[in-house]
């Protein structure tokens, strides 16, 4: 497979190290002082433009895993690619991403167009009789997760985040605490030649089918190409769907949460 050589030495990490990190993130489930340590709740993931470069070269494949680790004492998603059957595509080293401070304030936009219909009637003596506008249905940019659901789900990660790690962590020693998620590679824009990058933040949303909140990754994507209305600028950003965590949603034949390297 054809892959992009990238001056990213600093942050891809070879695999016996991930698998080293993921197995680090599983030591903190049943203590709860060290993760609320470890994990600022109004902190994000930034997925650079050289990663996403990376991972365009398996953009054919429909999904991602961003599985979660601790390196450095720092918080650290690691994405690699699974191929159709589900399975880890196997690679020397794979990208990841520090849980960081966020450097500036992270606009949320939602774009709608609208279309106006203005209806005129002349009469056969070239008299007006009849006028009217209706408003259409929006047609265009809408984002997949509405901007108010993901500003609520980031927005109650942030405020409740910490209790939810509470409660995990002294029921069953954290065993239903995230070592994974599943990203539907589309999510990523891979194919969109403007994106300059993407803003991944946590969030925190009740799941109907298992009765509980989950956290959930929420993927913020900034394009070049497109407008922001209120400045005049050149880039938008946009939110894309939740992606699933593991546990409680863990795939066939990915089923193990305990050997994801």
């Amino acid at each position: 497979m054809l892959m992009s050589t990238l001056n990213i030495v600093d942050y891809m990490l070879p695999v016996e190290e991930c698998r080293a990190a993921s197995n680090d993130w599983k030591a903190y489930f049943s203590d709860f002082s060290k993760i609320q340590k470890l994990i600022p709740t109004n902190y994000v993931f930034n997925i650079s433009n050289e990663h996403l470069q990376w991972m365009k070269g398996f953009k054919d494949y429909k999904d991602f895993c961003a599985a979660v680790g601790v390196y450095r004492d720092r918080l650290i998603l690691i994405f690699y690619p699974m191929n159709n059957e589900g399975v880890k595509i196997d690679v020397k080293e794979y990208p990841y991403s520090f849980l960081t401070e966020l450097d500036r304030d992270l606009r949320l936009q939602e774009v709608q167009e609208y279309t106006v219909v203005r209806n005129a009637v002349l009469s056969k003596n070239l008299e007006s009789t009849e006028k009217n506008a209706n408003m259409g249905f929006p047609v265009s940019n809408a984002p997949i997760l509405e901007q108010d659901i993901a500003v609520s789900a980031i927005e109650r990660w942030r405020n409740e985040g910490m209790e939810w790690f509470y409660k995990e962590c002294r029921e069953n020693e954290g065993i239903g605490i995230f070592r994974k998620f599943y990203v539907p590679t589309a999510d990523l824009c891979l194919d969109d030649d403007g994106l300059a990058g993407i803003t991944c933040s946590f969030g925190l949303r009740y799941n109907d089918i298992y009765g509980k909140m989950l956290v959930t990754l929420i993927f913020i994507s900034f394009r070049e190409n497109l407008k922001n209305v209120e400045q005049g600028a050149n880039t938008i950003s946009n939110t894309y769907d939740w992606a699933k965590p593991c546990p409680p949603i863990c795939r066939i034949p990915d089923v193990d949460v305990g050997s994801g390297f």
